[in-house]
C-alpha cells in the first residue's frame, strides 16, 4: 500500500484549510447573529455570516479525515507506540509549550478589544468582562481544541490498535466491506450523516460548536471521531478510494452545493421564524452535515486531481501553516481592536485584518520559526528535497 512519493496534495489541502482559519476568525468578528464571544466590531455584515457557515461546513471535517489517515500511516510504519510517540512530539508537546503563551496573549488582546469597545481607547479593565457576560473560566483550549481532541484520538487509537489486530479476519473483512459501501455509493454519505445530525441537533440551529473545555465532551468525541475513523479506514483503502474520490470530485462538489443551499434556507427560516417549521433544527443538522461529508470527499478528490505537486510557494505555505494556526487568533483579535474605530465598512475592515494577520504570521514564521528549533518542533527537520517513500511520515495535520 506504499506510494512512491509523498502525497503533496494532502500537504496542500491541509495548508489551505489552516490558512482559512484566519478568514474564519476575522469573519466571526463581523457576524450579525448571536455570538458567545464578548467582542465584536460595530460594523457587521451577512457576508461574514455566510463566510462562517461556509468554511465551518468542511474545514474541520477535512482536518480530522486527514489526521486519521496519517495516524493509520504512522501505525503501519512505526507501530502503535511509534505513532503515539511521533504524535505526542508533534501535537502534545507544542500544545503544552504554546498554550500558556497563547492564552495570555489572547486574553490580553480580548481585554484591550473590550476597552476599545466601551471607551474608545486602548486599555485593560477586568470589570468589562462581567458587563459583557464573559465570566466563564478563561482556561480553555481556545482555537487549539482541534489539537487537544486529536491528541485524545491518537491515545485511543494506540490503545485500541492491539485489540483491532487480534480480531478475526472476518471482522476486518466486514468492516472493510461496510466502509467501501459507505464511501463509494451514492447513498453512503446519507447514512454517514445520520449520527452526526443526531448529535448536532442538540445544538443551536443544528450546528455543533466546540466547547473548548479540557474535559472531552461526548458529543464532540462522537462527532469529530467519525471523521477521524473515516481517515483511519481510508488509509487501508487508499489504492481504490483515492482514485474514486478523484474521479467523482466534481459530482460531489455539486451535490454538496445543492445540499448546502438547502441548509442556508433552513438557517434563514430559523433566524426569522423558527417555530414555523417542525423539527427545523434537525433538518438543518442533516443537510449541513451531509454537505460536510460531500465537500470533504470532494476537496480531497480535487486536490489529488489538480494540486498533486508542490512548488516553492505551496511548500512554503504548507511549512508555515502549523505556526500560522497557532498564532493567528490573538492577531485577528488585536487587529480587530485596532480597526474598531476606523471609519470603514465591514468588508474593508475584514480585508485589512486578514492582510495584517497574514503579514505578521508570515514574518514571524520567517524570522522566528523557519530556521530555528521552533520549526523543528512543529515540522521536523527541513529537507531541501523530500526523500522518496516518505509519504506523510512527517506531515503534521493540525487546525
Amino acid at each position: 500500500m506504499d506510494q512512491p512519493s509523498r502525497l503533496h496534495a494532502f500537504d496542500n489541502l491541509r495548508a489551505v484549510m489552516m490558512w482559512l482559519g484566519i478568514l474564519l476568525h476575522v469573519a466571526i468578528n463581523h457576524t450579525t447573529g448571536t455570538l458567545p464571544l464578548p467582542w465584536r466590531d460595530s460594523q457587521t455584515t451577512p457576508v461574514a455570516d455566510l463566510i462562517l457557515v461556509f468554511i465551518h461546513v468542511f474545514r474541520m471535517p477535512v482536518f480530522f479525515i486527514l489526521a486519521g489517515y496519517f495516524v493509520a500511516l504512522l501505525i503501519a510504519r512505526r507501530g502503535p507506540r511509534g505513532m503515539l510517540a511521533h504524535r505526542m512530539r508533534r501535537l502534545a508537546l507544542p500544545f503544552v509549550i504554546f498554550w500558556p503563551v497563547l492564552i495570555v496573549c489572547t486574553t490580553v488582546m480580548m481585554l484591550v478589544y473590550l476597552h476599545v469597545m466601551a471607551r474608545g481607547t486602548v486599555g485593560i479593565d477586568m470589570s468589562l468582562l462581567a458587563r459583557k457576560g464573559a465570566g466563564a473560566s478563561p482556561f480553555n483550549t481556545m482555537h487549539m481544541w482541534f489539537l487537544y481532541y486529536l491528541i485524545w484520538f491518537c491515545i485511543l487509537t494506540a490503545a485500541l490498535a492491539p485489540l483491532w489486530s487480534r480480531l478475526p479476519a472476518p471482522v476486518h473483512d466486514g468492516v472493510d466491506a461496510v466502509f467501501r459501501k459507505l464511501t463509494k455509493s451514492w447513498w453512503g454519505p446519507l447514512v454517514l450523516t445520520i449520527p452526526l445530525a443526531i448529535v448536532a441537533s442538540f445544538y443551536r440551529a443544528g450546528m455543533l460548536a466546540p466547547n473548548g473545555s479540557f474535559i472531552p465532551q461526548l458529543t464532540e468525541l462522537v462527532y469529530n471521531g467519525m471523521y477521524f475513523v473515516c481517515g483511519l479506514l481510508a488509509w487501508r483503502h487508499q489504492d481504490t478510494l483515492l482514485p474514486y474520490l478523484t474521479r467523482t470530485c466534481w459530482r460531489k462538489l455539486l451535490a454538496g452545493f445543492v445540499v448546502f443551499v438547502v441548509a442556508l434556507a433552513g438557517f434563514k427560516v430559523f433566524t426569522t421564524r423558527p417555530a414555523s417549521v417542525p423539527h427545523l433544527e434537525a433538518g438543518i443538522a442533516f443537510s449541513y452535515n451531509l454537505a460536510s461529508w460531500l465537500w470533504s470527499f470532494a476537496l480531497i478528490g480535487l486536490f489529488l486531481r489538480y494540486m498533486p505537486r508542490q512548488n516553492r510557494v505551496l511548500r512554503y505555505v504548507s511549512e508555515s501553516s502549523y505556526w500560522v494556526f497557532l498564532v493567528h487568533m490573538p492577531c485577528t483579535i488585536g487587529f480587530g481592536a485596532m480597526l474598531y474605530t476606523l471609519p470603514a465598512g465591514p468588508m474593508t475592515k475584514m480585508a485589512l485584518n486578514v492582510l495584517a494577520t497574514t503579514v505578521v504570521c508570515l514574518l514571524s514564521y520567517q524570522l522566528l520559526v523557519r530556521h530555528t528549533l521552533i520549526g523543528v518542533l512543529l515540522n521536523g527537520r527541513r529537507q531541501d528535497k523530500p526523500r522518496p517513500s516518505t509519504l506523510g511520515q512527517d506531515q503534521v495535520v493540525a487546525s
